[in-house]
């Protein structure tokens, strides 16, 4: 029996407010706004479709001016995913479509890992959303608050996510790894629906983390360990000049 063919599209959350780096999916880099960078990569995946969710004319102007396809979405949605879901209802998508959410600052992902987040969804259909880790090396990572960890079952779904180094280790001569989660997801259309009515859950408000909301409600999470950690996306200052380096010598 042949497997069907991996159909997802792409969904690239955008806004041009940032406190950290104002005005950052216009940034340019190597003469293009850092959000066309990252559209490019994810056209350069199996997706049928790259969308840009935005609430800013400026940035839905820019889509048009490169030809990338771009919906004006409400200001008033608290995370990416509530405006991922806006753009599932606007398309009118079928449940079980396979949504792949791309960070707006990751110009340098690699299209390979947008297309093993949606394979991985797709091998575990009762699983709602997939995402990725990968083997921390550094052990200063382990008890750094912003590398978030996660641990997984037999299965490699996720059991929780955690900015505490969990496994918690009690005997230093255990052996045993721990993951970084990497902040790449994807989602079934009928879950994206579900997640709006959903109220935050007490882990996520304890952790800030979005994901544990699925979690606590009883949604499974599928998890594709990663050889490799991907570059780093882009958070400051310091990082788009290093992203511009990478990629400036690129023509317009």
């Amino acid at each position: 029996m042949s497997q069907s063919p991996l159909e997802f599209l792409v969904v690239i959350p955008a806004r041009l407010g940032s406190t950290r780096l104002p005005r950052k999916p216009l940034a340019d880099i190597g003469g293009k706004p850092m959000v066309i960078r990252v559209a490019e990569r994810a056209k350069a995946s199996l997706a049928q479709s790259v969308i840009v969710a935005t609430d800013s004319p400026e940035i839905a102007q820019a889509c048009q001016e490169h030809r990338i396809e771009c919906l004006l979405t409400s200001a008033d949605h608290p995370t990416g995913t509530d405006r991922i879901a806006e753009v599932a209802r606007l398309l009118k998508l079928p449940p079980q479509t396979l949504v792949v959410n791309v960070q707006g600052d990751e110009p340098l992902i690699p299209p390979e890992l947008i297309n093993q987040v949606a394979q991985t969804l797709a091998d575990h259909p009762a699983c709602a959303i997939s995402t990725v880790a990968v083997q921390i090396c550094d052990p200063a990572e382990i008890d750094n608050p912003n590398a978030v960890k996660v641990v997984l079952n037999k299965a490699g779904e996720a059991l929780y996510f955690s900015r505490a180094p969990i496994p918690f280790v009690r005997d230093p001569n255990t052996s045993t790894s721990h993951l970084r989660h990497l902040g790449i997801y994807a989602y079934r259309a009928e879950f994206l629906q579900a997640y709006t009515r959903l109220d935050p859950a007490p882990p996520e408000q304890a952790e800030a983390l979005e994901q544990l909301r699925a979690l606590w409600n009883g949604y499974r999470i599928a998890v594709h360990t990663a050889s490799e950690a991907p570059p780093a996306g882009v958070d400051t200052a310091e990082d788009l000049e290093r992203v511009r380096q990478i990629l400036g010598d690129f023509p317009a």
